[in-house]
């Protein structure tokens, strides 16, 4: 095959592309549920890490009495939820059992189809160490999950901020190279090739978006962190102000990015202002350059993806950040990364 040449797909590539989309899918639905499992506070409620055994919940009564006294142990129950009922432990447990099974189904819905490709001859040793890296990636993320559990154990009521980003940050990477890897085999694989002209320009703007949507999401799951979203729940202005006092309260300096609430959701919201224009600006440019087909298209559903997440997260915002609203902004977040990820993909295959 010429280097510089894209392949057209074959029945097998399209086969390995659904799935890895299949793969991203799964990992689209495990933010969700962490996300709903971080909103219902239930992320503590299993307090080891158990790969094998833990697949399995509590059957019985005495089961379940083992594990609620477990809980009682942590520092969380015994300032946040003392006398909470047996019922009511359950009900968290169960989101937290069903976030880590999850995480176990997603290792098999990868790892089963990799092998039975493997063994088909359907992914050439050239194609083998990004997919070896992605499952990878996978292993890493479990651990990075229990570290995160980890930090909420002893001496705190919540898990670290900072690990929880990890946490995030980490999902995040493996959905969108897995949307990448799927769409160069649904697409054909790109060759080493330099790239010149408008696409050129275009594509560095786009691989800037995708960026900077991830740090986004990842200022979100600091806000998250740290309830901060249920403060200064105002807006346009923030608590009465367009820029705040109190923005650089804690000492020493730096503290203030990731541990005040004020200066966090301030940045989250900053951010969010400058998204909005580098994307405004990226898609005008995109139209106005006279590209048409997929470029186009791709750069209106960023534009639309952009408004609707600018939409709840406002709305969240305003409502104190109920349940379904919360869960909804980091669906859509995870959704703009996707599509981000595609745009680039298509702008970064085309030379003209």
């Amino acid at each position: 095959m010429n280097a510089n040449a894209i392949s057209a797909p074959s029945e097998s590539d399209r086969q390995i592309a659904i799935w890895l989309f299949t793969v991203a899918g799964f990992v689209m639905l495990m933010v969700l549920v962490g996300g709903l499992t971080r909103l219902t506070d239930s992320g503590l409620s299993i307090t080891e890490w158990a790969p094998i055994r833990g697949a399995l919940p509590p059957f019985s009564h005495a089961a379940w009495l083992v594990e609620f006294e477990k809980y009682k142990q942590i520092p969380e129950y015994q300032l946040v939820n003392l006398g909470m009922s047996l019922a009511e432990f359950k009900f968290i447990y169960w989101w937290e059992w069903g976030h880590r099974f999850l995480g176990r189904i997603v290792g098999l819905v990868f790892f089963i189809p990799f092998v039975v490709f493997l063994l088909q001859k359907k992914i050439t040793r050239a194609q083998l160490p990004p997919l070896l890296g992605l499952f990878a990636l996978g292993g890493l993320q479990g651990l990075i999950g229990w570290y995160m559990v980890a930090s909420g154990l002893t001496g705190r009521v919540d898990v670290s901020q900072y690990r929880l980003a990890m946490h995030l940050g980490l999902a995040l990477i493996i959905f969108a190279s897995s949307i990448w890897l799927a769409l160069n085999y649904w697409r054909g694989f790109e060759g080493n090739r330099k790239q010149t002209g408008r696409f050129a320009s275009h594509s560095k703007w786009a691989a800037v978006i995708v960026g900077a949507v991830l740090a986004q999401s990842l200022m979100g799951a600091l806000v998250a962190g740290i309830n901060a979203g249920k403060t200064y729940t105002d807006w346009p202005f923030m608590d009465g102000d367009i820029i705040p006092s109190g923005l650089f309260a804690m000492q020493p300096f730096w503290l203030n990015f990731f541990e005040n609430h004020l200066t966090v959701q301030f940045d989250h919201r900053m951010i969010a202002y400058a998204l909005t224009v580098l994307i405004g600006w990226h898609i005008y440019r995109v139209l106005q350059s006279g590209m048409g087909g997929a470029a186009a298209v791709s750069a209106k559903w960023l534009g639309g993806a952009l408004a609707l997440q600018i939409i709840l997260g406002i709305s969240a915002l305003m409502l104190a950040v109920p349940i379904s609203l919360g869960a909804a902004h980091q669906l859509g977040a995870v959704a703009l990364l996707a599509i981000a990820v595609t745009h680039l993909h298509i702008l970064y295959n085309q030379t003209a």
